[in-house]
């Protein structure tokens, strides 16, 4: 026991989860919504609270979802408490907003969704209207630094040069990934992954290759954030959050952080760990957003489970992050074969993992007692512990 956590997580639950697979974003977002209700023992007339990332007056590519409107409405909840927003630390920000509302008394249980329509928001994207450059973009656009693959391609090159980071390394992430996916039913890309098949694969911004990448998917996660007083009798032991980080200490823009060889990560894993008498090496489980490949090195780091500059020894092999190995990774395939289900799919790998409710990729060797979650990168993260009680 550390502390006296007012917060847990009681259920989670996915809707189905593909490529282009020709559904709304408010019934994929239903459909995982009935699924955590479900898996938490509780029924809709219990939720009291709603909390989404990143709301429906956010749109383009990244942030599809529905409104928080459309999901209250067609749920038939009657929350006593909502908030829905992308202005927040990393798509885990919600979750945290839950865990304050419960601790605050504004809520009891509270449902928290990501849902994304990223294969298919191309399609009405083409027909956006263009207009003059404003705000962050006139940095970028001019220069033809379009999408966050090359933003974050610079950190990853410079934080190459100056740790020596290889190619090879970098692939393992990838790597991990597929290994643990194929053991992933939900997971989209589950064939095997080779590093020849990694180092031909197509260069989409050095030194980031196709498999650097995460896929876009169609599909919601929900996870049911209740306080800690109100699970008894529920289906699961609550995961208790234990420590939240999510500081930003600096400026706010991709192109001017002040350490190009990591993000706001950093500062949010140094206020998780302040929050705590866990230390590092207590962790069981990682689940580190893979958006991109680099931004679990920088998650590794930040979290301190692994010294500065040491991520690529760690990684290369493969060794350290399989489900027996010193530091399980990314056990559900991740983003970059599970599917960009934009950070929430951590969080509810990192529940089942506690619970011993992952299935093939349940992590056998040693207990579960607690797991590190942590999504977002640039200058949006935030990070949470997950313990069991006792």
């Amino acid at each position: 026991m550390t502390g006296d956590p007012r917060a847990a997580v009681s259920g989670i639950g996915y809707s189905q989860i593909g490529r282009r697979i020709g559904r709304t974003v408010l019934s994929l977002a239903c459909e995982s919504a009935l699924a955590a209700v479900a898996d938490a023992g509780l029924e809709m007339g219990d939720i009291d609270g709603y909390c989404a990332y990143p709301g429906g007056l956010v749109g383009g590519a990244g942030f599809s979802g529905p409104s928080s409107y459309q999901v209250i409405d067609s749920l038939g909840i009657q929350p006593d408490w909502h908030a829905a927003g992308a202005e927040v630390p990393g798509q885990l920000g919600p979750v945290m907003i839950a865990a304050l509302a419960v601790q605050a008394g504004l809520a009891r249980h509270v449902l928290v969704q990501r849902t994304v329509a990223e294969s298919t928001l191309g399609l009405p994207a083409q027909s956006m209207s263009g207009g003059a450059i404003a705000g962050d973009f006139s940095f970028l656009i001019p220069f033809y630094a379009v999408s966050p693959a090359i933003w974050l391609a610079l950190y990853a090159t410079r934080y190459m040069h100056e740790y020596g980071l290889t190619q090879e390394q970098l692939g393992w992430v990838a790597l991990n990934s597929r290994r643990h996916a194929a053991r992933n039913p939900r997971a989209v890309f589950r064939d095997p992954l080779s590093m020849d098949e990694y180092l031909s694969s197509r260069l989409i911004a050095t030194p980031f290759r196709l498999y650097d990448c995460d896929v876009p998917v169609d599909g919601s996660t929900s996870v049911i954030v209740s306080a800690a007083g109100a699970t008894s009798g529920l289906r699961h032991q609550p995961a208790l959050i234990e420590s939240m980080g999510a500081a930003m200490h600096g400026r706010p823009l991709w192109d001017q952080w002040e350490d190009l060889t990591t993000t706001a990560s950093r500062d949010a894993g140094a206020q998780l760990w302040s929050r705590t008498s866990l230390r590092p090496q207590d962790v069981d489980v990682a689940e580190l957003y893979d958006g991109f490949s680099f931004l679990t090195i920088t998650w590794l780091e930040a979290l301190r489970l692994v010294p500065r500059g040491g991520a690529g020894a760690f990684l290369d092999g493969g060794v350290n992050t399989d489900l027996d190995g010193r530091l399980p990774l990314n056990t559900w395939g991740g983003q970059l074969s599970g599917g960009r289900l934009h950070g929430m799919a951590f969080l509810a790998e990192g529940c089942q993992q506690l619970w011993g409710d992952a299935g093939e990729h349940q992590v056998t060797a040693r207990p579960v007692n607690l797991v590190a979650v942590a999504a977002g990168g640039g200058n949006t993260c935030g990070c949470l512990l997950l313990r069991r009680p006792g």
